[in-house]
């Protein structure tokens, strides 16, 4: 039965597949905005990536960080901690046969959740904008971690 569930031939294995690959994807992106970011501030933490560049005056960049690159670190970190846990535990909820529309519920609020959540992040937004947009993709992978454990307990 889970072979048939883990399979693109169940509609909620797909849905899940395409959300899922939407915040992974979104997620890796955050490394290319981080190096955008570091090359237009020109800040490099590590030495030999400062010392490949030169300053205005031809001189060699000394390491620094800039608070622009880290808030999008920050932001990518965020997207670390909360899309793995929506992936794994997602994954195992499809496996509690959900019915199609409970569980596009739950993959779309997250998904949505983490796209709103870093324009909230990187514009920035005043809070609790971000605050709530984390609550909501916390909030939909909580949900689905309780139905697993519901339907998970003998």
């Amino acid at each position: 039965m889970a072979a048939t569930l883990l399979s693109l031939d169940n509609d909620v294995f797909r849905a899940f597949a395409t959300y899922a690959t939407v915040v992974v994807v979104k997620t890796m992106l955050m490394s290319g905005i981080t190096a955008v970011t570091r090359f237009k501030n020109k800040a490099f933490i590590n030495p030999e990536d400062a010392a490949s560049m030169k300053d205005k005056d031809g001189k060699p960049l000394k390491p620094f960080t800039h608070q622009d690159v880290e808030r999008v670190r920050r932001c990518h970190l965020n997207d670390l901690e909360n899309v793995i846990p929506f992936v794994l535990i997602g994954l195992l909820y499809v496996t509690t046969n959900p019915s199609l529309s409970t569980a596009l519920l739950h993959f779309r609020i997250f998904a949505a959740a983490r796209i709103l959540h870093t324009f909230a992040y990187l514009i920035p937004l005043p809070q609790p904008s971000r605050a709530m947009l984390f609550m909501a993709g916390l909030l939909a992978t909580l949900s689905m971690a309780y139905n697993v454990f519901s339907k998970g307990l003998l």
